[in-house]
């Protein structure tokens, strides 16, 4: 039989004291209290407990005092503030401190038993980061600090914005937070904020019930529903519009969502990760997002370095590349010349990873005696950007249609490159709909 996992409390209010170490205790958990930091110091030297809940207001000093000495003497230690109702501001400087999570006074049992257990399911730190360094490839530098990072963040239940240019894998990132994190065996949703028509976003985040606007024959659960227990990814958060980001501020204050033609709120449990290429900073200076729902997202910024600054990963990301492309066509893996690899690695990739894996799949197909050589990389000399192929004369021209087709093929990738592979946004400088984009994407073979 397993021993108890074990609880320390730390508050100078017996009552409190009381009401948690009963509430635990019919939780089958041991628990062990102080009074001030002090004694909670002692406590954490002499013995090991698997969860620590701090009241912010203490005798001696303040639980954010407390979250930073475990952070520094006992990181695995998942620790929870307990402060007054309103104070947001203490809240999120514990979050930033290290804390996992916080609950505001009067304590909701219920929510202190969530809490609690969500901590309890943390994973131990052995064995995780080969997890991590199977996915996310690359030994440079800020890989490495990537990684540390995730591990780090995963361990909280802080929302993050993540940060970073098109292609660069921030969604990959966030996916490793949520495996890595106690919501692990819960549903991961990613949303593209960009991608929902105004008219339809309250129905898709919040639901819908049967009869509520022409169209919704049934009810209907959002995305809220759909990831409680779990992470909320909302990519490109830049592009909500402002009526939205009011509506969405409140879902993540208040923990509970209304459904459109619902008459009652619904409490659900998520954790919130956002990303965007855009500056967020820049979008709230110029209006276009409001400063109280950047504030909540942005309690922890994670920024994904773009392919540039890691030229050193070029290498083995282009070998995982190429064998993933030959595992799937059943043909012998293709090598890079190098050349090639030079010439990769005085690229700027305005696409990021993403270019890379395009840009290595068209030339995958190019190539001969499965080596890709510099020119089936279709760059310019030095590397800026696609090379500009020159009018040629009719006697270069084999076949008319595989001609044409080569120039749709660069001016479209063109277009995505110069909007870091919006796809919306390319449709639009080349003056299609974002049907006809779709259909040439799909018959070019770069869906």
């Amino acid at each position: 039989m397993s021993p108890r996992q074990k609880i320390l409390i730390v508050d100078d209010e017996p009552d409190i004291r009381e009401l948690l170490e009963i509430t635990l205790g019919r939780m089958k958990l041991d628990t062990s209290s102080a009074r001030n930091v002090a004694q909670a110091r002692e406590k954490l030297a002499e013995e090991s407990f698997d969860l620590c809940l701090t009241d912010m207001r203490l005798p001696d000093g303040t639980g954010l005092e407390l979250v930073q000495h475990i952070q520094q003497r006992y990181p695995q230690l998942p620790v929870a503030m307990i402060t007054a109702y309103g104070s947001l501001d203490t809240a999120i400087n514990a979050l930033k401190s290290g804390a996992f999570d916080f609950l505001t006074k009067p304590v909701d049992l219920a929510r202190l038993r969530e809490l609690v257990a969500s901590a309890l399911r943390l994973p131990s730190s052995g064995g995780k980061q080969p997890s991590i360094d199977s996915r996310l490839l690359g030994d440079s530098l800020p890989m490495r600090a990537l990684r540390k990072q995730i591990d780090k963040l995963a361990r909280s239940q802080a929302p993050v914005y993540i940060s970073g240019e098109s292609g660069s894998g921030k969604e990959l990132v966030a996916r490793l937070i949520h495996e890595q994190g106690p919501r692990a065996e819960r549903p991961f949703v990613p949303v593209n904020c960009g991608a929902i028509p105004a008219e339809l976003m309250e129905s898709e985040f919040f639901g819908h019930r049967k009869g509520s606007f022409t169209g919704a024959v049934e009810d209907k659960p959002g995305l809220f529903q759909a990831a409680n227990g779990g992470t909320l990814f909302l990519d490109e958060v830049a592009d909500l519009p402002l009526a939205m980001q009011v509506k969405l501020l409140r879902a993540i204050q208040e923990k509970a969502v209304r459904s459109v033609g619902g008459q009652q709120e619904e409490i659900v449990d998520v954790r919130i990760l956002c990303a965007t290429h855009k500056d967020l900073n820049a979008e709230v200076a110029a209006e276009r997002f409001r400063q109280d729902l950047y504030y909540r997202l942005n309690v922890i910024e994670l920024r994904v370095p773009p392919l540039r600054e890691r030229r050193d990963d070029i290498e083995p990301l282009a070998t995982n590349v190429l064998e993933r492309l030959a595992s799937g066509s059943g043909m012998p893996a293709a090598r890079l010349h190098p050349l090639a690899l030079d010439t990769l690695k005085g690229y700027r990739f305005p696409g990021n990873v993403r270019e890379l894996e395009n840009m290595l799949e068209r030339a995958y197909t190019l190539c001969e005696n499965e080596q890709i050589e510099a020119g089936d990389l279709r760059l310019a000399e030095g590397g800026g950007s696609c090379a500009q192929v020159g009018e040629p004369s009719l006697a270069q021209i084999d076949n008319l249609e595989d001609y044409l087709e080569s120039i749709e093929r660069k001016l479209i990738l063109q277009a995505l490159e110069e909007t870091r592979w919006n796809r919306t946004a390319a449709a639009q400088r080349l003056n299609l709909s974002f049907r006809s984009m779709r259909y040439r994407l799909k018959k070019l073979g770069l869906d």
